[in-house]
């Protein structure tokens, strides 16, 4: 059987359209192997649809939840942690196209590059099949996330990580800028910060506490 031909019957299998054999060997292949065409383009389409069944889902089920608790979860559920463990549930680390050097490097075990190829995916099901079809594959697949705990109530400083690493952005860091008072009665104000996103101050009388006081401000001004 060829190569081709074992593939399709993988993606079949998991509900995938899979007909247009280039349109699908560009969803899997990684820029590793020098080819003219990438995941990359379909990437970037398949994580609007994702992001946009995900979201409608959420409005839809969540009636009663304020919209930061909903960008809590779309956050959370469509991470590239997220992704990545729809991937590796369906197999995909055993069909994505690598460079021998990168597949040496395990490259094949990345969150980064099996979200993306997931994403991916998910752009080239729109093509071939439409957006309907490709959003009742992802509510199939992310059903046990959708059904799980991702994103929802955390500690704040946990709640922020993971909206950092969900937007793309650098993680969130931390820092002292004041400390007053006796030891006794002692009061610390902490500011954390997101590149490009801004920042947020907190005071309390831990530093941990003022850690998480200051996330959790962070969170209501721009989760």
């Amino acid at each position: 059987m060829s190569e081709w031909r074992k593939t399709r019957s993988w993606l079949q299998g998991i509900g995938f359209a899979a007909r247009d054999e280039a349109l699908w060997v560009e969803a899997l292949t990684h820029g590793s192997l020098g080819e003219s065409r990438d995941y990359q383009r379909l990437e970037f389409l398949g994580d609007r649809v994702l992001g946009l069944t995900i979201a409608e889902w959420l409005f839809e089920t969540q009636t009663d939840a304020a919209e930061g608790a909903l960008a809590q979860r779309l956050n959370a559920l469509v991470s590239k942690q997220a992704c990545a463990g729809v991937a590796r549930k369906i197999g995909v680390p055993e069909h994505v196209r690598l460079g021998r050097q990168a597949r040496d490097d395990g490259a094949a075990g990345s969150d980064n590059i099996l979200g993306d190829v997931m994403e991916s995916l998910l752009g080239a099901q729109m093509r071939e099949a439409g957006f309907d079809d490709a959003k009742t594959l992802v509510r199939r697949l992310w059903a046990d996330a959708v059904e799980g705990d991702a994103g929802r109530a955390k500690h704040p400083k946990s709640a922020l990580q993971e909206w950092a690493a969900g937007n793309r952005r650098r993680p969130p860091e931390y820092a002292l800028i004041d400390r007053s008072g006796p030891d006794h009665a002692a009061r610390f104000t902490v500011r954390v910060s997101v590149r490009n996103v801004g920042e947020a101050e907190a005071m309390a009388s831990s530093k941990q506490e003022a850690e998480t006081a200051a996330a959790k401000a962070f969170m209501e001004r721009y989760g």
